[in-house]
């Protein structure tokens, strides 16, 4: 199916157009054109990782000795016959016959990854997304009864895009636009999620990759994530969501007390980076001037109003030699705070304040939790979690507006990752040109550029240990059969 969507144009076309893509060009501030249908159709033709995402996307534990011998090119690959994990995939692709049009084909299967090839190196998409595995080869839909066309798996799938976190960057980026500064909200979110989909949920084979402009993706693969129900989906997310306070409002926050234990685990991990990152100068600045930190005692439930007041002069009499940095004014008024409600550190128990009730002393015991997450915590677009049949955009594919490849984010490394250095399409080009004769012509060609390192860590770390795990269980099952018909 193809859907006409950039002039707002409710077309249905029957068939593509057969003439040449001509993509707008998009120039860097050195005026060098970083995207252009040329680039694409040799990124496409020479680069794109077809057979790793041929090894990953059917999940066939075989491919792992290939992948691990890097044979030619691939050319084992073009021999399997694929199973029905690949073959029933959707794929769907978005090209731009003219400029400023955009046609969009959904419902694309294949069943080989040379079919794959073939039909992205002839259409030369500006977007590739993936979907979910299907009942039948979606190519077929039209001719299957809509009951009987039904999703079978997916994996699990999250997208955090900056634009979410507007309302608190400070750095003033907005829309689109990120800076090192809000940057560093997209690894605060890929910590927090990695770690409770690991250590709370058991899955292991979590992949994060780079959006290629102002966000990241998730992608889940165990076995026990792809078979999940709609519901176990949006039971996934709904764990990991938390209402964000607004600007004049932090009972907003939907957070009780005592802290969820997972809560409060993201609390530590991200009080830390509020400290370095949001509240100084350097960062977002929150605690970093006048202005903002009037802002941030005005966020205090008002039964802690004296408080505010008491912090406010104080601070507002430091002069420059004496004054306070962010962090210790962070410690500071914690500290006021956990004064007003319990009183000064004593064998009692009682609460110092008797004049405030259950409802205000939570109120105060949250707000520090409650700051910390509105700036810190992952906002995750809930509905791209909670969908069998919900599409994303393919993992290493090309931003067309940035010219950026779509890498993969290694969390081991997730504090040095830069997006402004990831390889465009210009750059991966004349890393062809200039490293050609430099290495033997059976392996990759992306090893002759700069996108080697996210590949490798991307087969390494995520492709890999998927596939041997499945190869493992595979034998084990072999070998079960064997024993329960005598046959050892």
């Amino acid at each position: 199916m193809y859907y006409s969507s950039k002039r707002r144009m409710a077309v249905v076309v029957e068939k593509c157009t057969a003439m040449e893509p001509q993509l707008t060009k998009v120039e860097t501030n050195e005026n060098v054109t970083v995207f252009s249908p040329e680039l694409l159709g040799i990124y496409y033709s020479r680069l794109f990782p077809f057979e790793m995402m041929y090894a990953w996307l059917s999940y066939d534990p075989s491919t792992v000795m290939t992948l691990q011998s890097q044979s030619s090119k691939g050319e084992v690959f073009s021999k399997k016959k694929a199973g029905t994990l690949f073959t029933n995939r959707e794929f769907s692709f978005t090209i731009e016959p003219f400029p400023g049009e955009e046609i969009y084909i959904r419902y694309q299967s294949f069943s080989t990854v040379d079919e794959l090839r073939a039909s992205i190196v002839k259409r030369n998409p500006i977007k590739i997304d993936i979907g979910a595995v299907y009942s039948h080869s979606p190519r077929d839909k039209g001719s299957i009864d809509k009951s009987k066309f039904v999703t079978s798996q997916r994996e699990l799938i999250f997208d955090i895009d900056l634009t979410d976190y507007d309302s608190v960057r400070l750095c003033g980026c907005s829309a689109a636009s990120i800076c090192h500064k809000c940057w560093k909200m997209a690894v605060f979110a890929i910590k927090v999620m990695d770690q409770g989909l690991r250590e709370d949920f058991g899955f292991k084979h979590v992949a994060w990759f780079y959006s290629g402009r102002r966000g990241v993706h998730c992608w889940v693969a165990d076995e026990q994530a792809r078979q999940l129900s709609n519901e176990g989906r949006s039971a996934v997310a709904d764990y990991f969501q938390v209402s964000h306070s607004t600007e004049n409002n932090n009972d907003a926050c939907n957070l009780t007390y005592p802290l969820h234990p997972m809560l409060q685990r993201a609390f530590h991990v991200l009080e830390k980076m509020f400290i370095e990152d949001i509240l100084p100068e350097s960062g977002h600045g929150l605690l970093s001037s006048e202005e903002n930190w009037k802002n941030l005692l005005a966020s205090l439930p008002s039964c802690a109003s004296n408080v505010s007041k008491t912090l406010a002069e104080h601070w507002a009499d430091d002069d420059d030699e004496q004054s306070s940095s962010p962090e210790e004014k962070w410690d500071e008024l914690k500290r006021h705070l956990q004064i007003f409600v319990h009183g000064v550190p004593q064998k009692s128990k009682k609460p110092a304040n008797v004049s405030l009730s259950a409802s205000e002393r939570t109120k105060i015991e949250l707000w520090k939790y409650q700051t910390v997450f509105k700036y810190c915590y992952p906002r995750l677009d809930i509905n791209v979690s909670v969908m069998q049949n919900h599409l994303l955009k393919s993992p290493f594919c090309v931003h067309p507006k940035t010219g950026r490849v779509c890498v993969p984010i290694s969390v081991e490394n997730v504090d040095s990752f830069d997006p402004f250095t990831v390889p465009t399409l210009a750059q991966v080009v004349q890393d062809l040109d200039e490293k050609s004769q430099e290495f033997s012509s059976h392996e990759p060609e992306w090893k002759k550029t700069s996108l080697k390192p996210y590949f490798e860590s991307f087969e390494k770390q995520f492709l890999l240990p998927l596939l041997k795990e499945l190869n493992k269980e595979e034998r084990s099952k072999r070998e079960e059969y064997a024993a329960s018909i005598g046959d050892f």
